[in-house]
């Protein structure tokens, strides 16, 4: 018997009102839009969709990661670690050195090759050590290099994207393209300078002893562990740093622009617990020295340590603007780039050209619904007028779930909204030919409508979900815009069949109720 349990009606109802609730704001204006994410409470449903770069406009980034530069850094390392280990436990050599992304070295005495061996391995048990008459070779074995090279590029795109949300810019997208590339896209953002600017610093911090007797002499020769560095602030002024870093800028716990006594723009840092230890031991024992601020390479500051500082607190002063400064605390409190990062592609889309598609992909979903109504109409009568409810209501539960989520809508996305329309009405067709197929069959109303429903179930949730299947292939192997139409596809499957199905069914029970029919009105 045609009959639809109260819980089961109650929550078709709740979901119905629910979903007409979340699409509203989409339909109102921008500035009622913001007045209620003002006034009204957070639970209430005020998002919108969020719009992408080709309906909204903005800027396209297509950035490079040098990952191999991770790899030298690495190596570097080693090398600095090698040389203090292999001194430390009296073992000589000559000629160390980084040849062919390996390093090699001789010992000068090959007896001490075993205690050579063990003191590389000590510092790094997974390395490949070769030696032929007392000459080491050391490289990083193949699978250490692309799980660096792995880790590098998913902590890029971490800091890339704590960079951009601490600029306030709305909706970011940004995901790994490739190996060693990241896209990011800017809805609403037509001038990308100062996001390139930020994007393009490595901003790795770092605190440095100065080496002043070695200063003095700009043509000097540079004594061991130290190297020379640029000034930042004075064109043609070079420091002589310790290679050794005191305090690296991973310490950090926050950084934010501040003023000084004088009024000028400077960075006020504060370190986490192990940094601010290491902070406080490095003042103390180097009271009277010039402790540089070394920020990419360049020294920004040299100031001298006048007492010890314990409380993990500082000032970066130096001749900054306001907005250097703040870009500058930004850096800071976003991360280092573990690799530098650089711009091959560049593309701003104008809002006129997203207005465009907009307007087109309305115009499309219009034509494309009033003609599908029209067809149901004409079809089944009062049964089409049942559908074409549903069909409003699927579409209004399309865009709740998109503002819910609060998924980015592209013009791709349109297109899989446009299609869901015809699928939903799909669905009906299925059902309402069934129920014409059972009636002259002999069956009376309320046998051939719940016939209609129960024995068109199964053609309908195996075409959905076979598309469900394709969608899914498309958003797991796709990228961008293909993800998109795969999303709004998804969506679509999901509320056409309760559309179709619940929705349209529950409205048919009803009306069997009151009207209680004699005959199917197909």
């Amino acid at each position: 018997m045609l009959y639809i349990e109260r819980w089961k009606a109650n929550l078709i109802v709740v979901i119905c009102v629910l979903g007409l609730l979340y699409a509203l704001p989409n339909v109102l204006g921008a500035e009622t839009v913001a007045w209620m994410q003002k006034h009204l409470p957070s639970f209430m449903p005020t998002q919108t969709v969020n719009l992408g770069l080709d309906l909204r406009g903005g800027s396209h980034l297509l950035l490079e990661v040098d990952v191999k530069e991770v790899i030298g850094e690495q190596m570097q390392g080693l090398l600095e670690q090698t040389r203090t280990d292999l001194r430390k436990e009296k073992v000589g050599y000559t000629d160390l050195a980084l040849r062919d992304e390996g390093l090699t070295f001789k010992l000068t005495d090959t007896a001490n090759s075993d205690k050579a061996r063990e003191v590389l391995l000590q510092s790094d048990p997974k390395l490949s050590i070769a030696e032929t008459n007392g000459v080491f070779t050391v490289k990083m074995k193949e699978e250490q290099i692309l799980a660096r090279e792995s880790a590098a590029m998913e902590q890029s795109i971490e800091i890339v994207r704590r960079r951009i949300d601490e600029t306030g810019t709305r909706e970011p997208s940004i995901q790994k393209q490739g190996d060693a590339r990241i896209l990011v896209q800017l809805p609403g953002l037509d001038d990308p300078g100062r996001i390139k600017k930020l994007l393009g610093q490595t901003a790795k911090l770092s605190f440095r002893l100065v080496d002043e007797s070695a200063s003095a002499d700009p043509q000097g020769r540079l004594p061991v562990g130290t190297e020379r560095l640029p000034s930042a602030e004075e064109a043609g002024r070079s420091w002589v740093v310790q290679k050794r870093v005191m305090v690296s800028g991973d310490t950090l716990e926050d950084a934010q622009l501040s003023f000084d006594n004088g009024g000028a723009p400077c960075v006020s840092f504060r370190f986490a617990a192990q940094g601010a230890r290491r902070f406080g031991d490095a003042t103390a024992a180097n009271v009277g020295r010039l402790f540089a601020i070394v920020l990419d390479g360049k020294v920004i500051s040299a100031p001298v340590i006048r007492e010890p500082i314990f409380g993990g607190s500082g000032i970066i002063s130096g001749h900054f603007t306001t907005e250097s400064a703040h870009d500058l605390a930004l850096l800071l409190r976003a991360g280092a780039l573990p690799a530098p990062i650089k711009v091959i592609e560049e593309r701003t889309i104008g809002p006129g050209l997203g207005a465009d598609s907009i307007k087109a992909g309305t115009y499309a979903c219009i034509v494309g619904m009033v003609l599908v109504m029209i067809s149901v109409v004409v079809c089944y009568g009062l049964f089409g007028i049942f559908a074409n409810i549903a069909l409003l209501i699927n579409m209004a539960l399309i865009f709740a779930a998109l503002s819910f989520l609060q998924a980015t809508l592209t013009l791709p996305g349109i297109a899989g909204i446009v299609l869901t329309i015809g699928m939903a009405v799909d669905a009906n067709v299925l059902i309402f030919e069934r129920m014409r197929e059972e009636s002259r069959l002999g069956r009376a109303v309320i046998p051939a409508l719940d016939a209609g429903y129960k024995r068109a179930l199964s053609s309908i949730m195996d075409a959905n979900i076979t598309t469900l299947i394709a969608a899914f292939l498309l958003f797991t192997f796709g990228s961008g815009t293909i993800k998109g139409f795969a999303v709004t596809l998804s969506i679509g499957i999901i509320t056409s069949i309760f559309s179709a199905v619940m929705v349209s069914h529950l409205i048919i029970v009803w009306w069997t109720q009151i009207k209680k029919p004699k005959e199917l009105p197909i």
